[in-house]
């Protein structure tokens, strides 16, 4: 796609086109520098949605409990972006996963947009596409954007905390505290919810989720443990009205932005490391590199100097 070809779909997203929406996600999950450029026409208009992440083992209920949030922040005459985030998926176009289809009673409604996204050509994975994709359902001008992972790996770990909000969702018998450390949910949990609470063990599970809490060095924000059936729909207007709290907890003092400014500057550290990654890759190829490679191997240089040599363009 050309440049000219990007501007009019970044033209068509701040107008809130839906079909621009979707293929400027699309140029992102590719890369390249067209996808940047238009991201960059794109970051002046982005910073005003307030981002949902919602993340927890596979089968604990994310889509349905996604699907009811939708519906909570659309009785209030709000719109909302969807961003459904699968590391794993193979499919060109991102799948939508078996029980995500129930999100799709909302494909009709235009003041709701839902895209299920999965790495591809993008340099850094989605850890870096995944915040690009939300900046531009921002700039559409989603007030409100919800952001669900598939499971609890490092990527979408970094993906859901990457969020104003982190809700992160467990079910009755979901494991020890190890795994939960593990996992990283401890630390990036702003919420924690335990769906599908009318099955044995919630009360247990709540009684763990507590004392952990009470063994962790917790800021001037106690996460709430909620209860929620989300198949019927059975405390999901709680987790909208703690969601609301805790928006309101960081607007009270600057926290948000002092938060988001954290947050930018650890994206703009990533992005850097990985174009010099890129670079390393290049200097580590090609005739060059194997000529200084054939000096350390026969002795003549020491792998400190060769790397200085490489770096600095200099021949040995």
């Amino acid at each position: 796609m050309s440049i000219v070809d990007a501007t009019d779909l970044v033209e068509g997203a701040l107008a809130g086109e839906r079909r621009a929406i979707a293929k400027l996600i699309t140029m992102i999950e590719n890369g390249g520098d067209v996808a940047r450029g238009a991201i960059a026409k794109l970051y002046p208009h982005t910073g005003n949605a307030y981002t949902v992440g919602i993340t927890g083992a596979p089968g604990a209920g994310k889509s349905t409990l996604t699907d009811k949030l939708i519906k909570q922040v659309r009785e209030e005459g709000l719109t909302v972006g969807v961003l459904a985030v699968d590391p794993t998926s193979p499919f060109s176009g991102g799948a939508i996963l078996g029980d995500r289809v129930r999100m799709q009673e909302h494909a009709t409604d235009p003041g709701v947009f839902i895209r299920s996204m999965a790495t591809r050509g993008h340099l850094g994975g989605l850890a870096l596409a995944a915040p690009q994709a939300i900046r531009v359902l921002d700039a559409a001008g989603r007030p409100w954007v919800l952001v669900e992972t598939v499971g609890v790996g490092q990527v979408e770990v970094e993906v859901a905390s990457a969020t104003d909000t982190t809700v992160v969702v467990l079910t009755p018998g979901w494991g020890d505290a190890v795994q939960a450390n593990k996992a990283g949910l401890l630390e990036i949990a702003d919420i924690f919810v335990v769906n599908k609470s009318d099955r044995a063990g919630s009360a247990e599970t709540i009684r763990d989720l507590e004392l952990m809490l009470e063994l962790s060095q917790l800021g001037d924000w106690r996460p709430p443990i909620l209860k929620t059936v989300a198949s019927t729909g059975e405390g999901v207007g709680d987790l909208w009205d703690e969601i609301n709290s805790h928006r309101a907890h960081l607007e009270s003092d600057g926290r948000l932005s002092a938060k988001r400014s954290i947050r930018l500057r650890n994206e703009l550290r990533s992005i850097i490391v990985e174009r010099l990654h890129e670079q390393a890759g290049a200097i580590c190829a090609g005739e060059r590199f194997e000529q200084i490679a054939a000096s350390v191997i026969d002795r003549t240089l020491d792998p400190y100097s060769a790397a200085d040599a490489l770096l600095s363009g200099e021949v040995k």
